[in-house]
């Protein structure tokens, strides 16, 4: 009777980093669905634009630039410290994760708190008008996707340091960090037409 041979994989990672891990295709799968509905709802608001007689109608003066803007600053700022997590992550550097996860989070709440000056600063409500409503909409889209994103790196942050800490928590800060950049990327076209698409029609 011949022995049995078998192959020994106790000695391989148990996570691996960008496209050879099953996280970063969910991630992928995540960001082309979200994707799909800010592409969907800035499509919304353009068409319901083109079919009102003045955009934004009379009465509504178009929302004031200064927080819009202030967080479109935050956001990119974001990217610097998200990178280094990112990068930390790959080299399974827990000091240096969890250096970079406090401070992305110290931004996320900056943005979140400037967030609520922007809904404060739209100039409209939500139910006046189908202007209103497709501001809000977009906004609340976009929100929606910081808070959530914010809440999940506090659970990853305070994984990081209550421990014990695998290899695999090393993969999804780098997924973490993957999803931010695609919550900054969606902001600008956001704010392009949240802000400057009522100033330039």
């Amino acid at each position: 009777m011949s022995e049995a041979r078998t192959l020994d994989v106790s000695k391989l990672a148990p996570g691996a980093f960008g496209s050879r891990s099953l996280m970063f295709w969910g991630t992928l799968g995540i960001v082309l669905i979200e994707g799909t509905v800010f592409v969907l709802a800035i499509a919304s608001y353009f068409f319901l634009s083109a079919r009102a007689p003045s955009w934004p109608p009379d009465g509504v003066a178009p929302p004031d630039l200064r927080w819009g803007t202030v967080n479109t600053l935050v956001l990119l700022v974001s990217l610097i410290p998200n990178e280094l997590a990112r990068k930390a992550g790959e080299h399974v550097d827990l000091r240096k994760v969890r250096i970079w996860m406090l401070v992305c989070l110290a931004f996320g709440v900056v943005f979140n708190a400037v967030r609520v000056l922007e809904f404060m600063h739209l100039n409209v409500t939500w139910d006046r008008d189908a202007y209103g409503s497709i501001l809000w909409l977009l906004l609340g889209l976009h929100t929606t996707h910081i808070v959530t994103d914010f809440l999940d790196s506090a659970v990853l942050a305070a994984l990081m340091f209550t421990g014990p800490v695998e290899e695999q928590r090393f993969v999804d800060v780098e997924e973490n960090a993957v999803y931010w950049y695609f919550v900054v990327l969606a902001w600008l076209p956001v704010y392009g037409v949240i802000y400057w698409a009522p100033r330039l029609m």
